[in-house]
């Protein structure tokens, strides 16, 4: 069933998180722990990463650096069929991404999900590779995720790269997009944001997850403006709970959002990862109960594929 389908049919706020696939070289079975214990909550739907090559240097005895490309997350599109496989009342939401795909390389993977029978994807650009500040699209590649969009649209009416096709399958995917409550960081402003982010719907995205925040005002506040822009499609917000010490450095800079003070001063106090945990918890826990009092159609967890600190959070919201 379509997201949007789910979403519409519902008269209360749905539960759905994101996993990473596991490092290359461990096993599925760490994406099943992860998935496990968040079945009582009947999530509607799970996302699934995807992520594209990195360029690492190996150092030799000798000195000299030997530069490698190497993929360390894969295997999403088996991951997506596993878990499909596995958990049959689950709607996966594969991510599928700018950085790394020709323009076929896409098609093919879109060939692949609809003989999966997966109709919902999210369509991301992806960020640069470590160590690169602007994204380079590959060559016959999306600089952008509306030209991803696009292209999966086009399936959606049969249309695909060869146009000597005759008798094409049309595709049925449901294409979710990211917004940035906090505004995206190679955007010069919001209005400059939301501009592109309605090209995206009005191209056929029909949802949106957002990046992650912790005050919900900046949830809202987006909320209004992509109402006033004319963007009328559910806004999912996406929440990540603090889970170390560390966290309020590391995503700031990883994600380019603000923490909001008074957590950050919780989070000071705190002497371990544990109570750190514990926090951010909590947190998360007044988050997600303001937000349905808000009236969003889905609370959407990040879980870095660690889901103990969703479970008591879901605990107490579901």
């Amino acid at each position: 069933m379509k997201i949007t389908d789910k979403i519409s049919r519902s008269d209360k706020t749905l539960f759905s998180f994101e996993l990473l696939p596991p490092l290359k070289g461990h096993n599925i079975e760490r994406v099943y722990q992860a998935i496990d214990p968040l079945m009582e909550f009947d999530p509607s739907f799970i996302n699934v990463t995807y992520h594209q090559e990195e360029v690492v240097y190996k150092k030799h005895p000798s000195g000299l650096l030997e530069k490698k490309t190497i993929r360390k997350r894969p295997g999403t599109v088996a991951i997506s069929a596993a878990i499909k496989y596995k958990y049959p009342s689950l709607e996966v939401v594969p991510h599928l991404i700018c950085g790394g795909f020709s323009k076929e390389d896409t098609e093919y993977a879109l060939i692949d999900f609809h003989y999966l029978g997966i109709n919902n994807l999210l369509a991301l650009r992806g960020d640069p590779p470590k160590g690169i500040r602007d994204f380079i699209p590959e060559p016959d590649g999306h600089p952008y995720a509306l030209g991803l969009v696009e292209q999966i649209v086009r399936m959606n009416n049969g249309l695909y790269l060869d146009e000597d096709l005759r008798n094409t399958a049309a595709t049925n995917f449901c294409v979710g997009i990211a917004g940035y409550p906090e505004k995206h960081i190679e955007s010069p402003n919001f209005a400059y944001d939301l501009k592109y982010l309605k090209e995206k719907i009005d191209a056929g995205a029909g949802f949106i997850i957002t990046q992650m925040f912790f005050n919900n005002q900046d949830y809202f506040d987006f909320v209004n403006r992509c109402r006033e822009a004319g963007i009328t499609v559910p806004i999912i917000p996406g929440l990540k709970p603090v889970a170390t010490l560390r966290d309020i450095n590391i995503l700031p800079q990883v994600f380019n959002i603000d923490i909001p003070e008074d957590l950050v001063k919780e989070i000071q106090q705190c002497k371990t990862n544990e109570q750190a945990f514990q926090v951010g918890i909590e947190w998360t826990i007044n988050q997600s109960k303001e937000l349905i009092k808000f009236g969003v159609p889905v609370l959407h967890y990040f879980t870095i594929s660690i889901s103990e600190n969703i479970r008591q959070i879901a605990s107490a919201v579901f």
